[in-house]
Order: C-alpha cells, then sequence, then structure tokens
C-alpha cells in the first residue's frame, strides 16, 4: 500500500487549490498517482475553485456569536446574493462567527488554520471554505471581523443578513439593543465628534469649502460657513449627538442617560461596503463572442 504524505498532499493542493482531505482521498484512490489523482479531483471538483478565486465577491451575509460577554461580527463574502441563501454558506459563516469568538484568531489568515469539518470538508476553516467553492461553483472570503471580549455586556443586531451591529455596554439591554437598531439604521462613524477620523472631516470641510466660495461672501464669512457646516456634519455621524430614531426629540446620548446606560464600543458592518463591483456590459460580450467565432471561422 502506497504512503500518502504530507508533501504529495501539499503538491496535488498546489496544483489544484483543492481542500487538503480531498486532495489526500484522491492520491489514495490512485495510489499515489499524481497525475491520476490530479484527474480525479477535475473530475469531482472541476477547475471552479482556481477559477473562483480571482472573482469579485460583492455580496454575502454579516453574522454575530455572543456568549455572555464574549461576542464575535464576520462579514463572509460571496459572488451573487444567491449564494447568500445556501444552507452551506450560511453554516460556514456562522462557524466562523463563533470560531472567532471562542478563538481569538489574529487575523483571516489565523482564523482560516482554525479546527473546522464541514459538508466532509476539513479539517480546517480554510479548507471547508475552498470545498465550498469547489461544491457551490462561487468564489467565497472572509472579509473582517471583530471580537468583543473587554469585560462589558454585548448586545448584537441583524438587519437581515446584510447589516450587523456590535454594541458594548454597562445597564439595561433593552436601551443597548436599541442603540444597536439605531447605528444600522443612521450609521454613525464614530461614538463622538471628537472620534470622528481626520481624513472624513478633512473630506467635508474641503467639499463645504467649495460650496462656500460659490457664495461671493467675504473671506471670514466663508471661514464661518464651512466651520458651521463640519460642526453639522460632526453631529450628524457621532452616535452620542444624533437625533434616536425612536425619539427624534432626544439625541441618542439623552436616551441612554435616561436609561442609566454607558454605550463603550460599537462596530457596524454593511456587506459589500467599499468592495467595487463589477459592472458586466452583457451586450459586449456578445458581441465579442461573434468577432471571436467570426475570426475562427
Amino acid at each position: 500500500m502506497v504512503v500518502i504524505n504530507a508533501s504529495m498532499v501539499a503538491e496535488l493542493r498546489a496544483k489544484t487549490d483543492a481542500p487538503m482531505m480531498e486532495c489526500k482521498k484522491a492520491l489514495t484512490e490512485a495510489e499515489g498517482d499524481m497525475v491520476k489523482a490530479e484527474e480525479l479531483l477535475r473530475v469531482k471538483l472541476g477547475t471552479k475553485a482556481g477559477k473562483a478565486a480571482s472573482r469579485v465577491t460583492a455580496e454575502g451575509v454579516v453574522t454575530c456569536f455572543v456568549n455572555g460577554t464574549t461576542g464575535a461580527m464576520i462579514e463572509v463574502n460571496c459572488e451573487t446574493d444567491f449564494v447568500t441563501k445556501n444552507d452551506s454558506f450560511l453554516a460556514l459563516a456562522n462557524a466562523a462567527a463563533k470560531l472567532v469568538a471562542e478563538h481569538n484568531p489574529a487575523d483571516i489568515n489565523a482564523l482560516g488554520a482554525l479546527a473546522y469539518s464541514q459538508d466532509s470538508f476539513g479539517p480546517t476553516l480554510e479548507d471547508v471554505r475552498k470545498g465550498l467553492i469547489g461544491k457551490i461553483g462561487e468564489n467565497m472570503s472572509f472579509r473582517r471581523f471583530k471580537r468583543a471580549a473587554s469585560g462589558a455586556k454585548i448586545a448584537n443586531y441583524l438587519h437581515g443578513t446584510r447589516i450587523g451591529v456590535l454594541v458594548e455596554f454597562e445597564g439595561d439591554e433593552t436601551a443597548a439593543k436599541d442603540v444597536a437598531m439605531h447605528v444600522a439604521a443612521m450609521k454613525p462613524v464614530s461614538l463622538t465628534s471628537a472620534e470622528v477620523p481626520a481624513d472624513l472631516i478633512e473630506k467635508e470641510r474641503s467639499v463645504a469649502a467649495a460650496k462656500a466660495a460659490e457664495s461671493g461672501k467675504p473671506a471670514d464669512i466663508v471661514t464661518k460657513m464651512v466651520d458651521g457646516s463640519v460642526q453639522k456634519y460632526l453631529k450628524e455621524v457621532s452616535l452620542f449627538n444624533q437625533s434616536f430614531v425612536k425619539n427624534d426629540k432626544q439625541t441618542v446620548e439623552q436616551m441612554l442617560k435616561a436609561a442609566g446606560t454607558t454605550v463603550k464600543a460599537f462596530t457596524l458592518y454593511v456587506v459589500g461596503e467599499g468592495i467595487e463591483k463589477k459592472v458586466d456590459d452583457f451586450a459586449a460580450e456578445v458581441a465579442a463572442q461573434v468577432a471571436a467565432a467570426q475570426g475562427a471561422a
């Protein structure tokens, strides 16, 4: 009986991009014949995983896992909305959130190296991801995650599967849940105006300056107009200064004070945010295929 060693498995995996266990199974079936094992994998998984790896994953889901004062949220991406309803894909996303909470991986690579098996793929989360790419036929990726374990209480809110919020708080759970829902709706960028990122402030100041310059007013008035616009912006994007969605007569800060609750931090994920989606020109694609066919004739 041929002994299948780690280097053989690694070589086949590099050639096919197939999950490690699938490579080992193919080599065992092929009795160590690398060419035959590669053929077996191509038949079973096709070239889907390798081809899919370069495709944009702008769809996906956000999932959460909370256990006491430890919680995690992760964004897992795919190519089409159709796959976001696939049971295997959802199981992978939920498992990843739980693994983040329980093992505190340093980054995406460390997350992928954690032990996990599903749908006959494994023994790591990354092997399952690659296996599902071959099985489903779409690229999928773990984009980002947040782990909360500061000792504070944790509230989370999922708006469908596309928007997720984690809130770290002390005090009333209902108030914290309301804040999580508020964050999903109003999308603040920080807790306070002092914490708004400098690049966002500079961008807003630049836009405000361009608008104010068109007014034709004296320079000192223009400066005041710009400062006023920036201050208005800071209040609009900082959580504590925003009008509470359930009662616009009070700010979020006022609502929390009345509820005896302190929000220490929040994290907001929106699926695909910041990812450039590829827009296919179907007519141009068909025209190119026709031209290629005529050239070959």
